[in-house]
């Protein structure tokens, strides 16, 4: 007499498909790439920018809320910031269940907050960390200093590799340059390896003709440099874009100088295909990849222009306009 079981452990799944307790979840696991960010309702920055950037790496984002952003694409007025606790208690719950391979730091809200990602991240000193720093002349001026004092005294030691626009950082951490030349990319990287800073992508600087540079650099030298031509039209997010696509390449196993390559890459991509959702600044599209012709993505990727001291490799630059 045959006898058979209730338990629905003992029968294989309708789908086929191995259940917990078999192999599925672990091999397709993605790298886990932690970023503290605000929330911007627009979509241009913050964790929004970092999904989709993250996203388009083959990374799956862990996203920390550090504040909440009151702005449009014309303007930002305001923001709120979450408790530290609050932030502390998202960071600590995930990093205890998930391995991450990178975290991303962007816009924190407040001193305190600083403190309590700072915290975190040299509790998990062996994560590398990229920190973004983006333009915040919006905020009032004690505040302003009170927010860039503690990012320079607590955050920027945990920070390896720090991105941010020439004029941003030249007006934070050289803020007393009197120098006839205007700083060089080293010089900021100079700066910011005082605070612990290993590196420094620095994005926006003037180049002779309708070009911008950006220099990967640490104090000793200029590591690669990226020219691009200008974008006729100004866009919000392309910071936070660059910063969420380089933690992301990190965090999925790229060294230093590709992952460089390849964000800049993919950020000047996503300009090129940006957009202007409401009456003020554009936006980068980080989806540009899964719209179009699929033969003219291809000849995209196909096409292999050069950047200096970088072998692109998979993902070279376009011939786009900044």
């Amino acid at each position: 007499m045959s006898t058979s079981s209730n338990d629905p452990s003992d029968s294989p799944p309708a789908d086929g498909l191995p259940r917990e307790g078999n192999t599925i979840a672990q091999q397709l696991t993605l790298p886990c790439v932690l970023s503290f960010n605000a929330n911007d309702p627009t979509g241009a920055g913050g964790l929004a920018a970092d999904v989709a950037a993250m996203g388009s790496a083959s990374v799956h984002m862990l996203p920390i809320v550090t504040a909440v952003l009151i702005r449009d694409t014309t303007d930002t007025q305001d923001h709120v910031s979450l408790d530290e606790e609050a932030i502390t208690d998202q960071a600590r719950i995930v990093l205890e269940d998930i391995p991450v391979a990178s975290m991303k730091v962007g816009f924190l809200g407040s001193p305190e907050n600083v403190s309590a990602v700072a915290q975190i991240a040299n509790d998990y000193a062996d994560i590398p960390v990229v920190a973004y720093m983006p333009s915040i002349t919006w905020m009032d001026e004690l505040a302003l200093d009170a927010y860039l004092d503690a990012f320079t005294e607590l955050m920027l030691p945990q920070t390896a590799i720090l991105v941010g626009n020439y004029s941003t950082l030249c007006r934070w951490l050289l803020p007393d340059w009197d120098h006839e030349k205007p700083p060089s990319a080293r010089d900021v990287a100079r700066a910011a390896q005082a605070h612990g800073v290993s590196y420094t992508l620095v994005t926006g600087v003037n180049a002779p003709g309708q070009f911008l540079e950006n220099h990967l650099a640490s104090p000793e030298s200029v590591l690669a440099t990226a020219r691009f031509e200008r974008f006729d039209t100004t866009f919000m997010g392309a910071g936070e874009t660059l910063s969420a696509a380089l933690a992301a390449l990190l965090g999925a196993g790229e060294d230093l100088q590709n992952a460089c390559a390849e964000a800049l890459t993919y950020l000047d991509q996503s300009l090129d295909a940006g957009f202007a959702p409401g009456m003020g600044l554009a936006i980068p599209d980080r989806l540009f990849w899964g719209r179009g012709d699929e033969d003219e993505i291809t000849a995209s990727i196909e096409s292999e222009p050069t950047i200096e001291g970088i072998d692109l490799g998979d993902f070279p630059l376009d011939e786009t306009k900044h």
